[in-house]
């Protein structure tokens, strides 16, 4: 830890410096005919050497926003020693020149180092929650600083993820032969309803190995550009893969809860795909028994979950049965300017909506951004609320009550 903290102090200069850099989002159409027609290592690393420092810089001064009691957790301990040692390894190429091949390869190979070093980060991050959750509890101020944090910072994750995925699948020997059109991670003619039902047999799977028994799926397509025609987006396909996996398993796991008693069978999952100007939209709709209106808002906090609590095993780090997935599935979702909303009918069951930008063009990555703004979120109380809130208990407005209230 004296070692963590020793390089603490001498990185702290830099990490300030690069922070007063607003981080440059990139659409999937930049990254596509980057990918496609002037792939040069050269400005791909030229780019990276700065840019992966700016998002490192950024989410690292936001982590230290966050109450002494978090960070002293040594899970989050870890996930900083992790930041910090990408940090500083990345520094080592401030300043050089991209001519020599040498270079270029152990900047490469650093990459991929990075990257698989910080393959645990989101467990890890949520072990060091949990962690704090059960010593000192939740107030409603440190509740919303973690939950505005996480979001921030798994969205900054998200993208940094992204551009090392590019570069190293570009310029590495990372290809997947399976997807030869593939350009770095995005497919420029992603089948939505492949892609759908990939993640519905993953899912079915897993639901099969819990209940041995799993819904149908129905899907359907509304193509308005061209009807008829199977629908196709320029997008990453692991990351819609990853937002389908986690709604096809909610919905399963509600409707076989619901329904496994059922003389009638399981209801089918209806998958709806459509394409219209601006939007695809995917509808995943299940006959689970819904959602209360109060619960809609919580399935989106990190930490909440209506799966029950997965029990700790040495050397293990949590993760499924702790909400992570929805909240996650929403940041993939935003990530390209997207957005995932849940509508819930309690008694019947719930529609998850994935939208996505139709156009490439569109799709610029949303980037959280370590500024004045993102400073005062931490450091300002919050308000008293101007609206006004239902009392546990009904009030008596009887004519005896009434008058017995006037008088106290």
């Amino acid at each position: 830890m004296r070692i963590f903290m020793c390089l603490l102090k001498n990185t702290n200069p830099k990490i300030e410096y690069y922070s007063r850099f607003s981080p440059s989002p990139l659409s999937i159409k930049q990254f596509l005919d980057f990918g496609r027609e002037n792939a040069c290592e050269k400005t791909s690393y030229m780019f990276l050497r700065k840019e992966l420092p700016v998002r490192l810089a950024n989410t690292m001064r936001e982590v230290n926003l966050l109450p002494d009691n978090l960070l002293s957790q040594p899970s989050i301990r870890l996930v900083q020693k992790w930041y910090m040692q990408s940090f500083v390894e990345l520094l080592d190429y401030e300043n050089k020149k991209p001519e020599d091949p040498h270079v270029l390869n152990e900047f490469l190979e650093l990459l991929i180092e990075i990257r698989n070093r910080h393959n645990d980060v989101v467990p890890t991050m949520a072990q060091g929650v949990i962690e704090y959750k059960e010593k000192f509890g939740f107030d409603p101020f440190s509740s919303s600083n973690i939950q505005y944090f996480l979001d921030r910072f798994y969205t900054n994750r998200i993208s940094f993820r992204m551009l090392i995925n590019q570069h190293t699948l570009l310029f590495g020997n990372d290809t997947n032969p399976a997807h030869p059109k593939h350009i770095g991670s995005i497919d420029p003619t992603c089948s939505v309803a492949e892609v759908v039902s990939d993640a519905y047999d993953t899912a079915k799977m897993l639901c099969e190995k819990y209940y041995m028994a799993a819904p149908a799926l129905k899907i359907e397509e509304f193509n308005t550009k061209a009807p008829k025609k199977p629908i196709q987006v320029v997008y990453v396909p692991s990351h819609l893969f990853h937002m389908l996996f986690e709604l096809f398993k909610n919905s399963m796991r509600a409707t076989v809860e619901l329904h496994e008693n059922s003389k009638e069978g399981l209801p089918p999952v209806k998958a709806k795909v459509t394409l219209g100007n601006e939007d695809l939209s995917i509808k995943i709709s299940d006959r689970g028994g819904g959602v209360p209106l109060r619960k809609i808002d919580r399935l989106f906090n990190y930490m909440y979950s209506t799966a029950p609590t997965p029990s700790f095993e040495p050397g293990a780090v949590p993760l499924a049965g702790f909400g992570y997935g929805l909240p996650i599935s929403r940041l993939y979702a935003r990530y390209f300017q997207g957005d995932l909303k849940l509508y819930s009918m309690e008694g019947v069951g719930t529609d998850a909506v994935i939208y996505l930008k139709a156009l490439s063009s569109e799709s610029f990555e949303r980037l959280p951004v370590f500024n004045k703004s993102a400073w005062r979120h931490y450091k300002t109380s919050p308000e008293a609320d101007d609206w006004s809130n239902p009392s546990k208990e009904p009030r008596d407005a009887t004519p005896t009550n009434v008058k017995r209230n006037e008088y106290k």
